[in-house]
């Protein structure tokens, strides 16, 4: 077995847009999930998340699952990027799946946005690669995102087995490919999380930080899994910093949450913004 990788934040080249990547507490898309929606009357954009970002006092922002980036043109991107800077804010991103000539997409869109970290997911529709084809891929696309300053970060969730991502971290062999952490969502494959952040921990690039916790339903008749405001819920946080040294490693820790939809959008809308700020206030401190 391949011993881990040096996963020290890497430099930009000169003359490559982007910021290198620090130890700071971030916002992810996700954290405004239904602030962007359109099931509330007037959804943000991003430029608005940025502003609400900033006004929070943070300077990190991962926009995660964003369909929408896909379509715009260099011109749009290139404004947000301009939104961004206004405010201060670097950028991440964060996409599904592994084909070449996504992540080629989206290294070109890293490239005008200046973002120097891509976290995917293995899996989409349509295509489940296995190990052997992961390591295919990764060991073809790698060399260019290297050269760009742009390291992947595949994520730790419920669709592939942590062992599978961890199998093909280890064969690439690359500081320039790692692990987004996020003990959450492995839960749904009985993964338990401790577990998991201990078997990852070399290899974090990124943190996702959002808490979770069971309720019985109605009846008593089964759970409901969910998201649950950060530090109130059975995310061990303290273990986890403990592991993972986001300080002393330089990793970004990005706030998402799983909030489900309340009895009103101005309650939703309300909660969604309190949970952010308790998520800031928690870290903070931490």
């Amino acid at each position: 077995m391949n011993a881990a990788p040096n996963l020290a934040p890497v430099s930009l080249p000169a003359g490559v847009p982007g910021r290198v990547p620090g130890s700071r507490i971030g916002l992810s898309s996700y954290a405004f999930f239904w602030q962007l929606s359109d099931k509330v009357a007037a959804p943000l954009d991003l430029h608005g998340a940025l502003a609400e970002s900033a006004a929070l006092g943070v300077d990190l922002f991962q926009i995660c699952d964003y369909l929408p980036l896909e379509s715009m043109t260099e011109a749009e991107l290139a404004a947000l990027r301009e939104t961004a800077d206004s405010h201060g804010i670097a950028l991440e991103l964060g996409t599904r799946g592994i084909r070449p000539e996504h992540l080629r997409k989206y290294l070109r869109i890293a490239g005008i946005l200046g973002a120097p970290l891509l976290r995917t997911m293995f899996n989409v529709p349509g295509h489940t690669p296995d190990a052997d084809e992961a390591v295919a891929i990764f060991t073809e696309v790698l060399p260019e995102f290297r050269h760009a300053g742009v390291r992947i970060a595949v994520e730790t969730y419920e669709q592939v087995p942590t062992s599978r991502v961890l199998e093909v971290i280890r064969r690439v062999d690359s500081g320039h490919l790692g692990i987004c952490s996020d003990p959450a969502n492995t839960v749904a494959a009985l993964e338990s999380p401790l577990e998991v952040i201990d078997a990852v921990a070399p290899y974090v690039l990124n943190m996702h930080i959002k808490d979770f916790a069971f309720s019985r339903k109605e009846g008593w008749v089964g759970f409901t899994y969910s998201g649950a405001p950060l530090g109130e819920g059975l995310l061990d946080y303290a273990y986890m910093a403990r592991k993972l040294q986001p300080k002393e490693r330089n990793i970004n820790q990005i706030i998402e949450h799983w909030l489900p939809w309340q009895d009103s959008e101005e309650e939703t809308i309300r909660l969604e913004k309190q949970w952010t700020q308790q998520s800031l206030d928690f870290l903070r401190s931490n």
